[in-house]
């Protein structure tokens, strides 16, 4: 698959596993504890990963590095203190939550007990400092395209939950285009060589990582 080997591929699958069920269980949690009963009424507070895979983002990520998981239905109206600013707390959730993993994948590292692999040394299964170096990779992956600003991922909500007035009411507005921008610079661009995205996200992935 794209050139992966075995052990990338169970690297990726595994991580995908963890850091989309956490990812997605996070919003469930702090939606409920916040006051809405939606993501509880909807099977979505748990921890078992078939409640919260999309089949064709889990692919994407395995492939590419990027995917996404079923987003978790939460009513903002429910919502304390208020549906525009529970809705960003729900919504950076999952992205601080990835972040975490990452910062518990990387310990190791951090501590001077190992340095990343990022090439397999086996055929099989991947050594354990190859995974934990995947693991923090796709995790900073995930938090860091998350925070992107565009509708349907979650930054749109964290963003606007800080809005007020006429700025929050052009960035409203702007949403309604949010998904076919955020197409359009993930496939469309990249065809005349501009990958604005990938300049954004992979430049804060590197700082983090480092």
């Amino acid at each position: 698959m794209l050139g992966l080997t075995l052990p990338d591929v169970i690297a990726r699958v595994v991580t995908l596993l963890v850091a989309f069920t956490l990812h997605e269980f996070a919003h469930a949690l702090v939606a409920t504890r916040l006051g809405d009963s939606t993501p509880r009424y909807y099977g979505r507070l748990s921890l078992n990963p078939l409640r919260h895979l999309d089949p064709l983002g889990s692919l994407l990520l395995v492939a590419f590095g990027f995917g996404w998981a079923k987003p978790v239905p939460v009513n903002a109206y429910n919502l304390r203190p208020t549906p525009r600013a529970g809705m960003g707390m729900v919504s950076l959730a999952g992205p601080v939550t990835n972040m975490l993993l990452a910062f518990l994948g990387g310990l190791p590292f951090l501590l001077g007990l190992a340095s990343p692999e990022f090439l397999p040394t086996t055929r099989v299964l991947p050594t354990p400092i190859f995974f934990l170096s995947q693991f923090v990779l796709l995790n900073i992956v995930l938090a860091v395209f998350n925070l992107v600003p565009l509708s349907p991922l979650d930054g749109e909500k964290v963003l606007a939950s800080f809005l007020q007035g006429e700025a929050a009411r052009s960035f409203e507005q702007f949403q309604r285009w949010g998904p076919v921008v955020l197409l359009g610079l993930l496939f469309v661009l990249p065809l005349v060589g501009l990958n604005p995205i990938s300049w954004v996200v992979f430049g804060a992935v590197r700082l983090f990582f480092h």
